[in-house]
């Protein structure tokens, strides 16, 4: 993967982080929302966090997705220990050598010097704090994929003890704590600032700004310094084919790499052959989408459709959506709130899954691009998916 760095808008979140900028609200927390590939996660551990630890700030990253299947509210802890350890190290062994089996950190917290690290008994605000007094330096806790923490009690209850921990550790003009919230859903992110319930009750969602002109530029920069018989690039047509791959710089290089390949065998321009390998992934795209509907049961159908068309208004079991499925699916008798909740169960446990739940109860789809795919074919008029034996069949369970 070709290395591009995105300095001035790192720069720029870290002066709105620490509440720099005359307007706006990120210090106190900024919630990133970007599609799945589009190098956000490169962003953040590439761009952001060096240009944080460049502005003397400790950096916390953990990627809750990284181990989806431990409790994020451990992965979260895990990181901040992690972080921590380091400089309870340097106090923890001046302490043994003078004997002690517990040092002060900082005038205020009692630490046993053998769980050095652990977060046995430390709250998530004590080791926060700790670990800001202890560096003597403001902290800033990144956390990738963080709607992930919404699906368990325990990462519910860190994500309040974060927003706890800083107000306890902010004022007015003094930002010693932080948070960076990213996700690849923006309408799960959604519910960790939209309701008076919500940790984070009134922060807003911003969407990063995707790869663009001068990210192409850059690559056709690199291709005619490396093949100048390809001189002069078509920049506007390569352009149109990175959009196509849904602006997903992974996906657009291992195209342009099969293209420029002396195996390749093309004859002509290459720029038409990006936009034809544009066209043929999103078509596998929604092949995929299209084949993973039609392999469900009526009623699945019918409840995925519900929610791809509600969005974040989707509720499983009121009156309206208990019709829909019966009018979908075709039955003679009313769907059951029981029987909508197996087939909520069935989407959540296939592979991969094709619902997400939260540990509050709500559900989403899984993969927002579903929603963008509904919502083309939908305006298109082909909406639902046909299979060969017609739309959804009766269903008499």
């Amino acid at each position: 993967m070709i290395a591009y760095p995105r300095t001035a808008l790192a720069d720029e979140l870290v002066h709105q982080l620490q509440g720099k900028t005359a307007f706006g609200d990120a210090q106190n927390g900024l919630f990133l929302a970007a599609p799945r590939r589009t190098g956000k996660t490169t962003f953040l551990r590439g761009d952001l966090c060096p240009a944080l630890e460049k502005a003397g700030v400790v950096v916390v990253y953990v990627d809750l997705w990284a181990e989806a299947t431990r409790d994020p509210g451990v992965l979260i802890a895990d990181a901040i220990g992690r972080a921590l350890q380091p400089h309870l190290g340097v106090i923890a062994r001046a302490a043994k050598k003078t004997g002690l089996n517990k040092v002060s950190l900082a005038g205020w917290l009692d630490v046993d010097t053998s769980r050095i690290g652990k977060l046995d008994g430390l709250t998530l605000v004590d080791a926060l704090r700790a670990l800001h007094e202890t560096a003597d330096k403001p902290v800033a806790l990144v956390i990738d994929e963080a709607q992930h923490a919404l699906t368990s009690e325990a990462g519910e209850a860190a994500m309040t003890a974060l927003k706890s921990a800083r107000d306890q550790l902010n004022r007015p003009g003094v930002v010693n704590l932080m948070l960076v919230m990213s996700g690849s859903d923006r309408d799960k992110l959604l519910r960790l600032v939209n309701t008076n319930g919500s940790p984070f009750y009134g922060s807003q969602i911003k969407t990063m700004p995707a790869l663009g002109q001068d990210f192409m530029a850059h690559i056709v920069q690199l291709i005619e310094a490396q093949r100048p018989e390809l001189a002069p690039v078509d920049q506007a047509t390569l352009q149109a084919a990175f959009e196509g791959f849904g602006s997903r710089p992974q996906f657009f290089m291992e195209a342009l790499g099969q293209v420029l390949s002396p195996l390749a065998a093309l004859t002509g321009r290459f720029e038409p052959a990006m936009l034809q390998a544009a066209a043929q992934r999103q078509q596998d795209d929604e092949g995929q989408m299209e084949s993973d509907y039609l392999g469900l049961k009526p009623l699945e159908q019918a409840v995925l459709w519900r929610m791809l068309e509600q969005g974040p208004r989707f509720r499983p079991y009121d009156a309206e959506a208990l019709r829909f499925y019966r009018e979908k699916t075709g039955r003679d008798k009313a769907v059951t709130p029981p029987q909508a909740q197996n087939a909520l169960e069935s989407l959540r446990e296939r592979t991969p899954a094709l619902v997400w739940k939260s540990a509050r109860g709500e559900y989403a789809v899984e993969d927002a691009a579903m929603h963008r795919w509904y919502e083309t074919r939908a305006a298109a008029g082909t909406w639902p998916p046909l299979s060969r034996q017609g739309n959804l069949l009766p269903d008499t369970e």
